[in-house]
């Protein structure tokens, strides 16, 4: 088995490294403080080519693998969790659809611009009665004359209402008598009439993410809207969240290992007793199974990556890297802030912020009881509910 990443990617990875130290890194306590998404890092992120990682050249994208994508999220995820998860959303929750199922006029009207960076899209699945449960949506798109008119509410919705918002992919029953199969997806450009977006949620964490709620009173698209084939809409939003949960994953890995360098700078530096902390076996001991956790979660999150980019099964795959890098996450993020003491509970330093991002990782693409059930099921047991 080779463990090495091809000159290609690590080349990359150091590009997109330098740039998170030099660009995102400077921004971010700031765009955290002030709950805002900074716009001129998405945009020189849109520069580097970064949105256009994992799309086809004829869409202007790069063509790179998804393995590849996930190192350019780790490393932004590293310094900044909340421009790290605008990039995983609007390329692989918002993207990803409209490159899978989407028509030739649909790739080209929306992932154009999402390439070059001039616009973001959104995924708007989840709705105030409808997380986990995703049969549940309520959400409804009934024909109207050669179009369709949407009618409901999304709830947590990443890149809902920025200024660089283009479109959402939203997931709409279109046949009420189906059941799961009566779901459809559309896309909706932000400038539809009757589509209404909410104020931006005031979050414990992903402070500076754009997270909203959106509406839909009578809300009319075109006939061409529609994504895919009608009535496939939650089987093709099942398969794109497989993806997101390798990206999300990477986000966990990046926060993990932020949180690790963070406990072992500290632990070298800071004296007690008449000697570096990091010398008592029980700092040592904290940071030894920090490094564990970031090892591991990165292994399973690139081999979850690895198994899609050959076309092999790797939905139980996907929900191993993100249940662990996810708990990892938290875990490296609670030791780290034990490491540092009290400047650890102070905002000055990063590891309060990376505390309170960590726990979205647990939560969002899937709960770790969702995990759970997933990797249950994928073992042949009976039906577990």
């Amino acid at each position: 088995m080779d463990f090495d990443l091809s000159p290609e990617q690590e080349e990359f990875r150091r590009t997109v490294r330098a740039f998170a130290e030099e660009v995102v890194r400077p921004a971010a306590d700031e765009a955290d403080r002030r709950e805002e998404l900074p716009l001129d890092v998405v945009r020189a992120m849109g520069e580097l080519g970064l949105f256009g990682v994992p799309f086809p050249e004829e869409v202007g994208g790069q063509g790179a693998d998804l393995l590849t994508f996930c190192l350019a999220v780790e490393e932004l995820g590293r310094v900044d969790q909340s421009v790290a998860v605008t990039l995983a959303a609007a390329v692989g929750l918002g993207g990803m659809p409209i490159l899978r199922f989407g028509t030739e006029r649909q790739r080209r009207a929306w992932l154009e611009p999402l390439c070059r960076g001039e616009a973001l899209l959104a995924f708007a699945l989840t709705e105030p009665d409808a997380g986990s449960d995703a049969a549940a949506i309520r959400t409804r798109a009934r024909p109207d004359g050669d179009g369709w008119v949407l009618e409901g509410e999304k709830a947590f919705i990443t890149n809902a209402g920025t200024p660089l918002t283009r479109a959402l992919v939203v997931t709409a029953v279109t046949d009420p008598e189906a059941g799961r199969h009566g779901l459809s997806q559309f896309v909706v450009p932000a400038d539809a009439p009757g589509l209404e977006v909410g104020s931006p949620y005031r979050k414990l964490g992903w402070r500076a993410s754009d997270t909203r709620p959106v509406a839909f009173r009578d809300c009319r698209v075109p006939g061409d809207a529609l994504l895919g084939e009608r009535g496939r809409g939650l089987a093709q939003a099942l398969e794109v969240l497989d993806g997101g949960r390798v990206t999300t994953a990477a986000l966990a890995v990046g926060l993990a290992r932020a949180c690790l360098e963070a406990a072992l700078a500290h632990a070298t530096a800071r004296r007690a007793f008449g000697r570096p902390i990091g010398g008592f076996e029980g700092v040592a001991f904290k940071l030894a199974d920090m490094h564990v956790a970031v090892e591991t979660a990165r292994l399973a999150t690139l081999r979850a990556a690895w198994l899609r980019d050959r076309g092999r099964p790797f939905a139980q795959a996907a929900a191993v890297a993100k249940l662990h890098a996810s708990e990892a996450a938290v875990a490296c993020a609670r030791e780290a802030v034990q490491v540092l003491g009290g400047a650890g509970f102070i905002e000055e330093t990063p590891v309060a912020r990376y505390y309170r991002d960590a726990k979205i990782l647990e939560i969002g693409e899937g709960t770790s009881e969702i995990q759970r059930l997933v990797i249950a099921r994928s073992l042949g047991l009976p039906e577990v509910v």
